[in-house]
């Protein structure tokens, strides 16, 4: 039987992050194992706030920022890839891949949130990057993917040129910064547990069956 009312699952991440969109696909599986609704609601955590424009080749980003060999990178692109197809989405790694920052992204998500649409936008976002390699910091790229997902072009033009979302989108990020978030995915479950890390499908599945046994208590 499902939960009178959703479970909301505040998720902050960063449209960059494989963890991220390996943690929510569980997190969604895990949902529609145990027949609970979810309010997913995202937030704004940028992995790479100095990245100056054009980015970097991912491979050597991952070198200077963590030391992540090539033999390693090459492990853990093939593993994400894996662990992606089983969820039902596709990594396409590429040796030329470039990692952006996404402040840019982060707002147009904001906007899209307006509309409706934030969680659509989201996952375009990750498609975007991740299945695409496309800029995610390009802003002809943002209104695209606003574009796909039936938003007006012209509209997410302006926002992103604008930068009327820019301090809204860092008063977001600095909000979850000072209650600890240092890293991506961070969801907070009914506004009260915080789970750091993709923590698998079993995991996901025990903690929604047990908020919903707190709340038949």
């Amino acid at each position: 039987m499902q939960a009178a009312l959703p479970i909301r699952v505040d998720i902050v991440s960063d449209v960059v992050c494989p963890w991220c969109v390996i943690g929510y696909h569980q997190l969604a599986k895990a949902a529609r194992d145990t027949q609970t609704e979810l309010d997913i609601h995202w937030h704004p955590f940028e992995l790479n706030p100095q990245m100056a424009e054009g980015g970097e080749n991912l491979g050597e980003h991952l070198a200077s920022k963590y030391g992540t060999t090539l033999e390693g990178s090459i492990k853990a692109r093939a593993r994400l890839t894996e662990m992606g197809a089983a969820l039902g989405f596709t990594f396409n790694y590429a040796d030329d891949m470039r990692m952006y920052n996404t402040f840019r992204a982060h707002q147009l998500i904001d906007w899209a949130a307006e509309q409706g649409k934030g969680h659509e936008m989201k996952q375009a976002l990750f498609s975007a990057f991740f299945t695409r390699r496309e800029n995610v910091s390009d802003i002809q790229v943002l209104a695209d993917a606003a574009a796909g997902i039936g938003l007006k072009r012209a509209d997410a033009l302006d926002i992103l040129q604008s930068q009327d979302r820019a301090n809204h989108v860092r008063q977001k990020e600095q909000f979850w910064i000072s209650r600890g978030v240092r890293g991506v995915p961070a969801m907070v479950f009914d506004e009260r547990h915080l789970v750091t890390g993709a923590q698998g499908e079993e995991n996901y599945a025990r903690i929604l069956l047990h908020l919903r046994d707190d709340r038949a208590a």
